[in-house]
C-alpha cells in the first residue's frame, strides 16, 4: 500500500457533450442487461475488435461518465490507497486543519506513519457516504418542518 497520486481529469465542453452521449448508451445497455452477471463485450467500430470488460468496471465507467457529463472533474483512487491529509482534505473540499479535527475526533479512520497521518481511501469514501446520508436526513427534516 502506498500513497495515491491523485490526478484529476477536468472535462472541457466537448468532453461534457461526448460523456453525456456515452453515458446514456452505457446506462441503457446496463439497464437492458441487468440480469447479466458476466463480462461485457464492447465492439470497436473501426476494426471490429471486441474488448472484454468486467461488468463492475463498466458500471464504474458509467459513474465516471455521469460526473463528466455534469462538468465535474474525476479522479480514480484505488480502494486500498492511502491518502495524505492534504489529498483527503481536497477530496472532502475542506481545509486540512478541519480534516485533522475529524481524524482526531474518530470520524475517519487513519494511521500514523512517523509524524504523518495516512487515511485509507476506503475509510474516506465511507465517511463521505455517511456524511451525505446525515445531510440528506437533516435537509428532509428541515423540509418537513417548513411544510407543517
Amino acid at each position: 500500500m502506498g500513497s495515491a497520486a491523485l490526478q484529476a481529469v477536468q472535462p472541457d465542453d466537448d468532453d461534457v457533450v461526448t460523456a453525456r452521449a456515452a453515458m446514456t448508451r452505457v446506462k441503457t445497455y446496463l439497464q437492458s442487461h441487468h440480469d447479466d452477471e458476466g463480462d461485457v463485450r464492447v465492439r470497436v467500430e473501426e476494426n471490429d475488435d471486441v474488448l472484454v470488460l468486467p461488468r463492475a468496471a463498466v458500471e464504474l465507467f458509467a459513474q465516471i461518465l455521469a460526473y463528466m457529463a455534469a462538468g465535474h472533474g474525476v479522479s480514480v483512487v484505488p480502494a486500498d490507497a492511502e491518502l495524505t491529509t492534504q489529498q483527503a482534505a481536497d477530496m472532502l473540499n475542506v481545509s486540512r486543519p478541519y480534516l485533522i479535527g475529524l481524524l482526531e475526533a474518530g470520524e475517519i479512520e487513519y494511521r500514523k506513519v512517523g509524524k504523518h497521518r495516512r487515511i485509507k481511501a476506503v475509510s474516506l469514501v465511507e465517511y463521505m457516504r455517511t456524511d451525505d446520508q446525515r445531510r440528506r436526513r437533516a435537509a428532509d427534516e428541515l423540509s418537513a418542518l417548513t411544510q407543517d
